[in-house]
């Protein structure tokens, strides 16, 4: 599967009911800073109740120019959401199935 399959997908939580689209996926690097190519790992996805589209960096916290376009994006984005990999529990390539009793986390990166 090509995180292009995932992206768009609904999302919908243990009893079926739809929760939104996934608009990101989050990766870590586990090397050292500074070490060339370091091994991603797929932490999780961000789901937005509204629409498919990217954020464009503005879950950044420090994005906030230009002004308009960062308003828009995030007001866009309310109510995003990250699930952590431990709580997909059906990961296919139409909709992402989270196991009963998931935990929403913010979707803005912060450091």
């Amino acid at each position: 599967m090509n995180l292009n399959d995932i992206l768009g997908s609904d999302v919908v939580d243990g009893d079926g009911q739809r929760l939104g689209e996934v608009s990101d996926v989050r990766f870590a690097l586990d090397a050292g800073a500074g070490q060339l190519l370091s091994q991603g790992r797929f932490v999780g996805i961000v789901v937005s109740p509204r629409t498919a589209s990217s954020f464009l960096g503005y879950e950044r916290q420090e994005l906030s120019q230009p002004w308009p376009l960062a308003q828009l994006l995030r007001w866009w984005h309310r109510g995003s959401f990250l699930v952590l990999w431990e709580d997909i529990a059906v990961l296919g390539s139409r909709e992402v199935g989270l196991r009963p009793g998931f935990t929403a986390y913010d979707a803005r990166l912060t450091r």
